[in-house]
C-alpha cells in the first residue's frame, strides 16, 4: 500500500477517519423467513439450512448506535470521494455498515459509487416537474451498478482464501452486467471467474467486458433463468462460489446507493424512488439502505418505491396485480436484456420490500421504453434500455397522476448507455420491431462542399424553427 495512503499521516489523521473501529460491530447471515440460527459471513452458503428460503446480513444495529446520527453523517461526509484507502470508495465508506470486520488489506475496490445525482432539470420540465433527479450508477468503474455490491463479495472472497479458504473459483450467471462486473473484481483480486451468458443475448460490449478481463466465459443455448439454474448446481461443488445476487453479501453493496442519494441530497430523503427490476436483489437492496438509514435515525420517513419491468419479462408486476401471489413466466425477448428475467430469485426479498415502502409495480412495452430513453437522450442524457424502462414508468405514473408532479423523485439508471450502442443505432436507423423511432436522429451524408453544408445547416435551422 502506498505510504501516502496509511490512516494516521498528516494528510488523513486517525482522528477523523476513526480507522478501525468497524472491527467492533457484529454481522452474520441469518434467514429472511425468521428461521433460528446465524452464520458467519465467510462461510460459503446461500440459503437457509431449514427451509431453504434466502439468507440476508444482519447487523448489531445497538451496536452501531454508539455514534449518533449527526456523528455518522459526518464521519460519511468526511471520507466520501478522499483518497485514504479503502474509504474514498463509497461503499467502503460505510464500511462499519456494510462489512465491518473484513481487513481492509484484503478489500478489492475499484472507487465504485460516487456516481452523480443528476439533476434532470431540462426533463423534469418536459414532465412538469422541478424534483427530478437521475442516479447514474453506469457512471462507474465497469459501467453498472453491480459493481457496489461485487466489491463486498470479491473482497469477502479474498480474506476467506486469505485465511485458508477453499475457493478454487467464482461463478455467476448474467445477462451481461453482473459478469461484467465479477471479471473485473476477480482479475483485481487475482482469484478465477467463471461467467454463464445466454448467448446471443447480450450485447456486445457486456461480452467483451469479461472476455478482456480473462474470465471463463461460457455462452450457453438457454436464458438467464437457464443460466441461473446451472450455475446454482455448480455452487453445490466445492470450491465453486457463487457471486449472483441470491447472495446477500452483493446486497449489502448495493443498497449504499439509497444511502449514498440522500447523502448527496444534503441526508434528505426523496418522495419517490424508480428501480427497474429484473432478478430484484436490487429493489431490496435499496429498501434495506433506506430501513438502516432510518433504524440509525438518519431519516424520519421512508420513500415510496416503485419497480418497473419490462412488458415482455414481468412476473413481479403480475403478482402486484395479483395480490402479490407470484408465479415465474417464460421471459420474452426484450430490448432491456439485462432484465429480461422470468423467475427472479429475490422476488419474495423484493415483495417485502414493496410492502414495507407503499410499493408500486409497473410495466414498459418495448415502444415505451425505447422513446422514454430516446426522449430523455434528447435532453442530455444516454439513457440504457433498462433506465428507459424506469423512465417510462415516471411517465405512465405521472400521467394516471400516482406520482405528484411537485414530488421529488429520483430514477437509479442501472447502466452507461455505451454499453448498449447496437440498441441506439438500431432506434435511430429506425430498426427496432414494432417501434416508429418519434425521436430519430441520423447523420446527413455530404459532399465536400460548402455551399451544401450551409444548404443543410439552414434546413436543419428551419426544421427546428
Amino acid at each position: 500500500m502506498p505510504s501516502w495512503l496509511v490512516v494516521g499521516t498528516d494528510r488523513h489523521p486517525v482522528s477523523t477517519l476513526r480507522y478501525n473501529k468497524g472491527m467492533d460491530y457484529r454481522t452474520a447471515f441469518r434467514c429472511i423467513a425468521g428461521c433460528p440460527g446465524e452464520y458467519p459471513l465467510w462461510k460459503p452458503i446461500y440459503r437457509c439450512p431449514t427451509c431453504g428460503d434466502l439468507l440476508e446480513v444482519t447487523h448489531d444495529l445497538d451496536a452501531l448506535r454508539d455514534r449518533s446520527a449527526a456523528a455518522w453523517m459526518r464521519l460519511f461526509d468526511e471520507r466520501y470521494k478522499r483518497t485514504a484507502w479503502p474509504y474514498g470508495s463509497s461503499v467502503w465508506g460505510k464500511k462499519e455498515w456494510v462489512c465491518p470486520n473484513i481487513r481492509d488489506e484484503s478489500i478489492v475496490s475499484m472507487d465504485e459509487g460516487g456516481t452523480n445525482l443528476f439533476w434532470a432539470d431540462r426533463f423534469g420540465q418536459e414532465l412538469g416537474m422541478r424534483d427530478l433527479w437521475v442516479k447514474l450508477c453506469g457512471n462507474s468503474h465497469t459501467g453498472s451498478f453491480k459493481d457496489l455490491g461485487m466489491t463486498v463479495l470479491v473482497s469477502v472472497v479474498r480474506q476467506i482464501i486469505e485465511d485458508g479458504g477453499n475457493i478454487r473459483a467464482v461463478a455467476c450467471a448474467s445477462t451481461g452486467d453482473t459478469s461484467a462486473s465479477l471479471a473485473a473484481y476477480a482479475a483485481g483480486g487475482g482469484i478465477p471467474a467463471i461467467v454463464l451468458l445466454p448467448r446471443g443475448k447480450v450485447s456486445t460490449a457486456q461480452l467483451l467486458q469479461p472476455i478482456a478481463n480473462g474470465a471463463l466465459v461460457l455462452a450457453l443455448d438457454t436464458d438467464f433463468d437457464g443460466c441461473m439454474s446451472i450455475v446454482q448446481r455448480l455452487s453445490e461443488d466445492e470450491g465453486i462460489y457463487l457471486a449472483n445476487s441470491m447472495n446477500s453479501l452483493r446486497l449489502e453493496g448495493q443498497k449504499t446507493v439509497a444511502i449514498e442519494m440522500v447523502q448527496q441530497l444534503d441526508w434528505q430523503i426523496p418522495d419517490v424512488v424508480i428501480i427497474p427490476g429484473g432478478n430484484l436483489g436490487n429493489v431490496s437492496a435499496l429498501g434495506a439502505g433506506f430501513e438502516m438509514m432510518a433504524s440509525l435515525g438518519i431519516i424520519n420517513k421512508q420513500p415510496q418505491i416503485v419497480v418497473a419491468q419490462a412488458q415482455a419479462a414481468n412476473p413481479l408486476y403480475l403478482a402486484y396485480k395479483n395480490n402479490w401471489e407470484f408465479a415465474p413466466v417464460v421471459a420474452q425477448p426484450t430490448q432491456a436484456s439485462a432484465i429480461q428475467i422470468g423467475n427472479p430469485v429475490s422476488f419474495r426479498k423484493a415483495i417485502r420490500t414493496l410492502q414495507a415502502h407503499r410499493g408500486i409495480v409497473t410495466q414498459a412495452s418495448e415502444v415505451e421504453l425505447a422513446e422514454a430513453a430516446a426522449r430523455a437522450d434528447r435532453t442530455g442524457m444516454y439513457n440504457c434500455p433498462h433506465t428507459g424502462v424506469a423512465l417510462a414508468a415516471l411517465i405512465q405514473l405521472l400521467d394516471s397522476g400516482e406520482i405528484d408532479p411537485a414530488a421529488r423523485v429520483v430514477v437509479v439508471s442501472t447502466a452507461s448507455g455505451l454499453k448498449f450502442t447496437d440498441f441506439k443505432l438500431r432506434y435511430h436507423e429506425g430498426r427496432l420491431p414494432g417501434v416508429t423511432s418519434l425521436h430519430a436522429n441520423t447523420p446527413v451524408e455530404l459532399p465536400n462542399d460548402y455551399d451544401a453544408v450551409r444548404r443543410a445547416i439552414d434546413q436543419h435551422a428551419t426544421v427546428g424553427a
